[in-house]
């Protein structure tokens, strides 16, 4: 007979998996915009956060997500680093390169603790910055359209799913700060980059990622909402909040950018 604990764990994980599953087969569907707007929605930390909301008080979610907002800007690291070397650089340096930039921000950011003002307006300045940087880089397109290896989304969903089982596990352990980082970590960025630079090439992945910059602004101020207001509101009127902005920012750009073509 099953532990209650273990299958709570086992339902939590694949919850987690079958969000990230679905996200997967539209993203790969689309073009470097839309997959882009799909990646950099809550589809990891989203899952995560639901379950640390069964476990754990507002006050911790509202802690988590200022975590997870310094965990957000280290993705700009991490899009930098790897959007350069992918143009010229195989798949297995440029993604460790951009890991490791990745945590070493990350890191900093811990070490800091910048308050909540000064997390959102750093949000908004970085990623505007780094939307300009990668302007160039933004349009590359494979070659020839490439099918999907069998082994994708299952990999992705593993991730997901071992993900919110980690966080789940550990998160009274190593408090809401970290807690935060771990549920926004890069796993959807990085198994993206995992599985498309082998297939389409290191220019047209580095697209996809280019063209989530702004969208990554969006999911860290919606990290801010939810930081903000859940103490007020409670966990789950924030969460909503949160997503809900996360959605209607993404949507805006998708807009935006179909009138600019």
């Amino acid at each position: 007979m099953i532990e209650p604990w273990l299958g709570l764990l086992l339902l939590k994980m694949a919850v987690a998996a079958g969000v990230v599953v679905g996200c997967s087969l539209l993203a790969e569907r689309a073009g470097p915009l839309v997959a882009a707007m799909i990646a950099t929605l809550p589809i990891s930390a989203g899952p995560v956060y639901v379950f640390l909301a069964l476990d754990h008080d507002a006050a911790f979610i509202a802690a988590g997500a200022l975590g997870s907002m310094g965990a957000n800007l280290a993705n700009a690291g991490l899009a930098l680093v790897y959007v350069l070397l992918a143009q010229s650089r195989g798949m297995v340096f440029s993604l460790a390169a951009a890991l490791a930039a990745w945590l070493a921000l990350v890191s900093g950011l811990r070490a800091l603790e910048p308050p909540l003002a000064l997390a959102a307006c750093a949000t908004v300045l970085v990623f505007a910055a780094l939307h300009r940087l990668l302007r160039p880089y933004l349009g590359a397109r494979p070659l020839e359209p490439a099918g999907r290896v069998w082994y994708a989304i299952p990999l992705r969903a593993a991730c997901v799913a071992m993900l919110a089982a980690t966080v789940s596990t550990i998160s009274a352990r190593v408090g809401p700060g970290w807690s935060g980082v771990l549920a926004a970590f890069p796993i959807v960025l990085s198994s993206l980059i995992a599985i498309l630079q082998p297939r389409i090439g290191g220019p047209a992945t580095a697209a996809i990622i280019a063209n989530g910059a702004l969208g990554l602004m969006g999911f860290g101020l919606a990290l801010g909402v939810v930081s903000l207001s859940a103490v007020a509101l409670g966990s789950w009127p924030a969460l909503g909040l949160g997503l809900a902005l996360c959605v209607g920012w993404n949507l805006a750009l998708l807009r935006r950018g179909r009138r600019a073509r």
